[in-house]
């Protein structure tokens, strides 16, 4: 397969598919951008936050391991085609899975080792970079951690498996698999090509058309499925009056105002609001415990076309009293409702300045 760029319309250039010569380059790369594993396919608003590289195991080093916001783990490993048999990367997986299981027996251990590797790529202290990354106040890191304590004891992992070519023997294998286990194996097909300095990356996942389909049973599963009378009532439970009608209102605005509003797919309930003349994602998220979520970190389009949209937004929001910071395209700032309940309407004002088309 080839592809086809061009500039302005003119000037077009077939690229023809490559291939990663090495997976410590995958890995890398992975590494650095976890966006590329198409997770959201699976979790609307999903996060991936990759905190080790060659994880070590008594069966071997795992490739990676990543944890998102709801503190689901995911063991990652990259597969190059020219290597032998992909069916055994599955029972790899599997083995890796059972061994990082092992560190359930001394979860300090366990935290100990991340915090090394986050303290070496990040040069922070892990609690401080899940905190800056997920926009966690220290509560809800707490939970969070308590949350990778139960599933790792638990034994609640996600395997990703990337490959730059998949063959319908492994395809049929993992779908087979997750129509009858309650394990989560994804595989993961990147097509790769390379132009001058530039690389381009097309990722497509497999397995998650059965999995979205099937009810794991698990005590500590952090999904679930909600409709607004769930969401409104857990509100009413966990917030005060005046929160929660100010809850109910931005909630009221956003049905309203918003191309499309989702539903959130964690224990806590959550709605996320989508103005297309922004971007196809949710603008901002607000939970029903009364935490809120501006998105910047996904707003911005690749070539940075409504970067001057999402800029304004930042403005807006500054000059009604939120903490933005200079880094402010990178991270999901959060805020507790101390924050937005008192603003909520200058806030609705603001998202209908910024959206208006």
């Amino acid at each position: 397969m080839a592809i086809i760029i061009s500039k302005n319309g003119k000037n077009a250039v077939r690229i023809d598919k490559s291939t990663f010569d090495k997976e410590d380059y995958l890995q890398k790369y992975i590494y650095d951008n976890p966006e590329s594993i198409p997770l959201y396919d699976i979790k609307e608003d999903i996060r991936l936050l990759i905190l080790a590289r060659e994880f070590p195991t008594n069966s071997g080093p795992i490739d990676a391991i990543g944890i998102d916001k709801e503190g689901e783990i995911y063991i990652i490993e990259t597969k190059l085609y020219k290597n032998p048999d992909k069916r055994t990367v599955v029972a790899q997986a599997l083995d890796y899975g059972a061994a990082l299981w092992k560190h359930s027996s001394n979860f300090n251990e366990f935290i100990a080792i991340l915090n090394e590797n986050v303290q070496k790529t990040f040069r922070v202290p892990l609690n401080q970079k899940l905190q800056e990354y997920f926009g966690l106040s220290e509560e809800e890191l707490n939970q969070q951690l308590d949350l990778v304590k139960n599933n790792l004891s638990d034994g609640i992992l996600h395997f990703v498996i990337l490959m730059d070519n998949l063959d319908d023997r492994l395809k049929d294998l993992i779908l087979y698999v997750n129509q009858n286990s309650q394990f989560d194996i994804y595989a993961v097909e990147l097509e790769y090509y390379k132009h001058d300095t530039y690389e381009i990356i097309i990722p497509r996942i497999y397995g998650a058309e059965v999995k979205k389909d099937i009810a794991v049973s698990s005590s500590s599963s952090l999904r679930t499925s909600w409709n607004e009378e769930k969401l409104l009532n857990q509100a009413k439970e966990l917030l005060t009056d005046e929160i929660y009608t100010n809850f109910k209102k931005i909630y009221d605005f956003s049905k309203e105002y918003a191309d499309e509003v989702r539903l959130g797919t964690g224990q806590n309930g959550s709605f996320n609001p989508i103005w297309h003349s922004v971007r196809d994602k949710s603008l901002f998220s607000l939970y029903a415990n009364g935490r809120m979520g501006i998105n910047f970190h996904w707003l911005v389009n690749d070539d940075k076309s409504n970067l001057a949209i999402i800029d304004n937004f930042k403005k807006k929001l500054q000059g009604i009293g939120f903490e933005i910071p200079d880094n402010y395209t990178e991270v999901r700032p959060g805020y507790d409702p101390e924050i937005w309940s008192p603003r909520t309407d200058q806030f609705i004002q603001a998202v209908k300045d910024v959206v208006a088309k």
